[in-house]
């Protein structure tokens, strides 16, 4: 699907989302919670199926880039033509194709000098059934069981918040004796165009899952 047919879809979510005539309300991946305080969480995930690209730039122009190109793949830019409803509720139609719904977050972690952009993929779905992307730059990957140590906090996640996030997270393993093994991720829940006072991010560091003696 071109940029052509995705602007108009895009600017018709815009206008929803101002007005209030309708809710974004997207599947988020299944996980439970083992601690909790405040805006700080540990979660456990399952594995996931998730579509992502490598792009490069700084932060902003980056997951705008590859927000772009993962638009492209769910907004129908794949082999069997399935769209991926974004409104709420999530609608299921037949056209030329079945429908998806996306689910949230989208994720962005550095990735040498660029950074990888995922969308997770809703359940219920594996390599085999999801459609293959037309753009060669989405890859659809498999991530394994993971557990996180999370920070919940709102706004345009600006590089002064997420490095102040990033380090109110590192508090938060240290004093809870939990050991990191891996670097900080960026989970968006919201498209682009929601305004900034509504914007759910997330800060996220993978942990070691202790084992029993």
């Amino acid at each position: 699907m071109t940029s052509r047919h995705i602007l108009p879809r895009l600017l018709l979510l815009f206008t929803l989302t101002l007005t209030g005539a309708t809710a974004m309300a997207t599947e988020e991946p299944v996980h439970t919670v083992s601690l909790k305080e405040e805006a700080f969480e540990v979660r456990d995930y399952p594995a996931l199926i998730a579509a992502e690209v490598t792009v490069g730039g700084e932060r902003s122009e980056a997951v705008s880039a590859g927000f772009r190109l993962l638009a492209g793949y769910i907004f129908g830019g794949n082999v069997r033509k399935q769209s991926i409803a974004m409104t709420a509720p999530v609608v299921q139609a037949k056209s030329g194709g079945e429908s998806i719904a996306m689910t949230a977050p989208v994720t962005q972690v550095a990735a040498g000098s660029g950074w990888v952009i995922r969308f997770m993929m809703p359940a219920g779905y594996t390599l085999d059934t999801l459609p293959t992307p037309n753009d060669p730059k989405v890859h659809l990957v498999t991530l394994p069981p993971t557990r996180f140590a999370v920070v919940r906090f709102s706004g345009l996640a600006g590089e002064d918040s997420i490095t102040e996030k990033t380090a109110e997270l590192t508090a938060f393993i240290t004093s809870h004796q939990l050991h990191a093994i891996g670097t900080a991720s960026l989970a968006r829940y919201d498209p682009p165009w929601t305004p900034w006072f509504m914007r759910r991010n997330e800060v996220m560091v993978p942990l070691a899952v202790a084992t029993a003696p």
